[in-house]
């Protein structure tokens, strides 16, 4: 074992930068506290939200209807973006419903 030895005011120094920068790290994730992972959505809750199937969600990612973040392999939504998705999609759905019942005749 290895002892090293500093002076008191050195340690001092040392101590008051450290809790200084634990104080900037505290702060950087209370700002960033509602990015946390839990709050977002995954496919499978986007998918049950607007009732629409895994191969139309990622129509949806691809054409930026829906953004997204992609941890790994994973998808993750933010409720907001779903929300505003679930809108523009209510919109498009009458001129779907208009397109079916033209089909039909």
């Amino acid at each position: 074992m290895e002892v090293v030895m500093i002076e008191a005011n050195t340690y001092e120094a040392m101590m008051s930068r450290f809790e200084a920068f634990t104080r900037k790290v505290e702060s950087l994730c209370e700002r960033h506290r509602d990015k946390a992972l839990e709050k977002w959505l995954d496919n499978q809750d986007v998918c049950i939200i607007l009732n629409i199937s895994p191969r139309t969600l990622q129509t949806y990612r691809d054409n930026g209807t829906l953004p997204y973040s992609q941890v790994n392999h994973k998808m993750y939504y933010k409720p907001e973006d779903v929300q505003a998705a679930l809108r523009v999609i209510g919109e498009k759905q009458p001129e779907r419903k208009q397109k079916g019942a033209t089909y039909g005749r």
